[in-house]
């Protein structure tokens, strides 16, 4: 029996200075272990104990460790884990699949065929972002892979109806937004996290998946597994999202994804999910 561990890693797993939330006094902060760097500085954490986590994960002989992000492959080169690099990586929220670290551009070729047929251009979604957006609290627009495309926000000079009317805008034209932390998403509904995870199942053998996150773009890829797991932090807490096979985790910040990861490897030599 083989299974699949497909967990995000921004705010779930891996953490930046500003999500660490260690409520505590310092003396009673946990060791951190730096996972990535960008630009000569230090960009991502885990505890030293997550770290030894992941290491055991990736080696575990029955489950395949899949980290499925919803950044580009050039993003997640910079994260550097503890323990074996894992076999397979999902980037650009399910458009990109990585094998051995080498990019399969035969599923990438099938994801574009899929966007094209149904949704809205990408220029036509970017053209609207940057006509709607306020010149007062927009910071940054990008695309990513000619994929899907984000704004840097300032969230305090946000109006709060603005992500709901963008959504309005965009889901009629197959587009779904998303807003984490700084960063408000707009991404091609068929471009999804699980229909990646279901072609490496594919491709396995795997009977069972273990998935975890934070975010609406991590909604598609927990109610696809057979069990999973959202912290106490991030989009999905905040709106109080559910299903009955997901754990809706207490805790926040660095710590809760220690948590996540015990789940993780308690779960995946356990069997198909009941």
């Amino acid at each position: 029996m083989r299974t699949i561990v497909a967990t995000d890693l921004d705010r779930t797993l891996i953490y930046s200075a500003a999500a660490l939330a260690l409520d505590m006094p310092d003396d009673d902060a946990p060791r951190l272990l730096t996972v990535e760097v960008h630009e000569s500085r230090p960009q991502s954490y885990v505890t030293e104990t997550a770290g030894g986590l992941i290491a055991e994960l990736a080696a575990h002989p029955d489950a395949f460790f899949v980290p499925t992000t919803t950044r580009t492959r050039k993003q997640y080169r910079r994260i550097n884990f503890p323990g074996p690099v894992p076999r397979y990586a999902i980037c650009a929220n399910g458009g990109q699949l990585l094998v051995d670290g080498r990019t399969d551009y035969d599923w990438n070729a099938s994801v574009r065929a899929a966007l094209a047929a149904e949704c809205a251009p990408l220029a036509e979604v970017r053209d609207h972002l940057r006509r709607a957006a306020g010149r007062d609290w927009l910071l940054k627009e990008r695309e990513a892979e000619g994929l899907f495309t984000y704004l840097v926000v300032e969230r305090d000079l946000m109006p709060d109806t603005w992500p709901k009317e963008l959504a309005d805008w965009a889901g009629p034209r197959g587009w779904t937004v998303s807003l984490q932390g700084r960063k408000l998403y707009a991404v091609p509904r068929p471009l999804t996290k699980s229909a990646a995870v279901a072609e490496i199942a594919r491709r396995t053998g795997a009977d069972t998946v273990l998935a975890a996150g934070d975010s609406l773009l991590d909604a598609d890829l927990l109610l696809a597994a057979d069990l999973g797991w959202r912290p106490g932090h991030g989009e999905l807490a905040a709106a109080g999202w559910q299903a009955p096979h997901v754990t809706a985790l207490a805790g926040q910040g660095v710590r809760c994804g220690e948590e996540i990861l015990r789940a993780l490897l308690r779960h995946a030599s356990a069997g198909p999910a009941r």
